[in-house]
């Protein structure tokens, strides 16, 4: 990933660290030129700024995962919540599994197994085998 929360290649991180190598540059994002953070609390703030200004649907599903192995479950929540309603697929995925767990929202196996279905049918493929996991034990 990029500070821009864009997954890139490894070719295009490769040709980016050569040119910054070549020129004596100072280590950018690729995408937008941004000198990178030195710290995870740099990392962490950039991302809340994408997310919060961009309405950046992969910076809101990072940002819940974040909240999510803190313990904070309602705030993972919201993220993945506006994550999904910006199109995030693996957000769906989160999302389904905290109305499974009743993590952040009250437990709600419908909501949670409706999630999965979203997730399975939009192509994630973790989402495929909890849902037929699920179909399984019905």
């Amino acid at each position: 990933y990029s500070c821009c929360s864009k997954m890139i290649c490894k070719g295009c991180d490769h040709a980016n660290k050569l040119r910054q190598r070549e020129e004596q540059l100072e280590c950018t994002c690729p995408f937008c030129r941004q000198v990178l953070p030195d710290t995870q609390d740099g990392v962490d703030k950039n991302f809340m700024n994408r997310a919060a200004t961009n309405n950046d649907p992969v910076a809101l599903r990072l940002m819940g995962m974040k909240h999510y192995r803190e313990g904070d479950y309602d705030a993972a929540f919201k993220c993945h919540t506006k994550a999904v309603d910006l199109g995030d697929v693996g957000a769906k995925f989160h999302l389904a599994h905290l109305y499974m767990g009743g993590e952040g929202v009250d437990k709600d196996m419908k909501m949670g197994l409706h999630y999965y279905e979203e997730a399975a049918i939009a192509g994630h493929p973790r989402a495929r085998y909890s849902r037929a996991c699920y179909e399984m034990v019905d």
